[in-house]
């Protein structure tokens, strides 16, 4: 079984239901995500977690209306600088999870930009903390569930990857271009190739 997972019902609007492939909606945000996934996860075994929805993309990594398969996802779990927190005895946090490098190659070979995400609480809206997330942490598009939904499958061994669409760029809000239904476009076109190689 697959399981394609959005933040919202909206989100799912391309979706066409078939055999093998169970949906979720788990709500917007990492903690909602995380949530929502993780008991679904331990109801029913899955082979794969598809991630899609939605992103905004950092200038240069994709125009709005691509559709984009994010290698790898990070979140920030650091100082405000962006310095690692000290934790006792050498304890790590998790920052980074991962796609499914096969799937994600797979992608690339059919010509969709494989970029780096990061997720957020909070939808970035000034040109400032763009630049320091996209210059500090590599970030080429933002969502708000990508490394939740990637982390959970990781913990429990099972294959997962995150597609999006681009719907806008980050940064000032009113200068972004946010659309809709460019970002759906893309959405479909990737979920679609992403469909055909699984």
């Amino acid at each position: 079984m697959i399981l394609l997972a959005c933040a919202v019902e909206a989100e799912l609007a391309f979706w066409k239901p078939r055999a093998g492939v169970d949906t979720l909606v788990t709500g917007v945000g990492p903690v909602e995500a995380s949530c929502a996934l993780t008991a679904e996860l331990c109801r029913r075994p899955y082979r794969l977690v598809i991630n899609a929805g939605l992103a905004g993309a950092f200038d240069g990594a994709a125009r709005i209306g691509d559709g984009v398969v994010v290698a790898d996802d990070t979140m920030e779990v650091a100082l405000e600088s962006g310095a690692p927190l000290s934790l006792p005895r050498g304890e790590r946090t998790v920052e980074r999870a991962s796609s499914d490098s096969e799937l994600v190659a797979r992608l690339r070979e059919r010509g969709f930009p494989v970029v780096r995400g990061v997720t957020v609480a909070r939808v970035t809206s000034s040109a400032l903390t763009a630049a320091r997330l996209s210059a500090q942490l590599g970030a080429q598009v933002e969502s708000m569930e990508g490394f939740a939904a990637l982390r959970a499958a990781n913990r429990l061994g099972i294959s997962a990857i995150e597609v999006r669409g681009i719907s806008n760029r980050c940064g000032e809000r009113e200068r972004s271009g946010w659309n809709f239904d460019a970002g759906m476009a893309g959405l479909r076109g990737i979920a679609r190739a992403l469909f055909e190689v699984v």
